[in-house]
């Protein structure tokens, strides 16, 4: 399945720039005419993915952020953030929540607030090439084939 529009954007990972990317992404997604709930959802699930790559990616330097918004028929979202980091050694334990390998002022929820605003997730990882995120969510606003879109 194709996208009907799409958008790409490179940040570097500085914590100033989380809101930024969060931003963007939720102004792109507004084409789809989303309630209000479903914008503050992909937001915050944009902000944890962001943030992630900003504090375990690169704990030691500063790196690139991929961000890819999709917009589908139907309503469908899709956001992939995707880093050239650390990568993650085992997916299933960092997704489980309360787990970090921080500790200190870190909860742990980062995959777990991602998992409760979207309809899916799906993390790829490899140690020292990096980790992708793809967020999908489905937006109960306008059609990604309306006219107005």
């Amino acid at each position: 399945m194709k996208a009907v529009n799409e958008m790409k954007l490179q940040i570097e990972s500085r914590s100033v720039n989380e809101a930024f990317a969060r931003a963007a992404v939720a102004a792109f997604a507004a084409q789809l005419d989303p309630n209000i709930e479903d914008l503050s959802d992909i937001r915050t699930a944009v902000s944890e993915a962001v943030t992630n790559c900003i504090v375990h990616a690169y704990p030691d330097s500063v790196g690139k952020i991929y961000i890819w918004a999709g917009i589908y028929e139907n309503g469908l979202f899709k956001v992939r953030i995707k880093d050239k980091g650390c990568g993650i050694a085992d997916i299933r334990q960092a997704m489980e929540p309360l787990f970090t390998t921080l500790g200190g002022e870190r909860a742990g929820l980062g995959f777990a607030v991602m998992e409760s605003f979207c309809d899916k997730i799906k993390v790829t990882s490899k140690i020292e090439k990096g980790t992708v995120v793809t967020l999908e969510k489905i937006f109960s606003g306008r059609s990604a084939t309306d006219d107005r879109v």
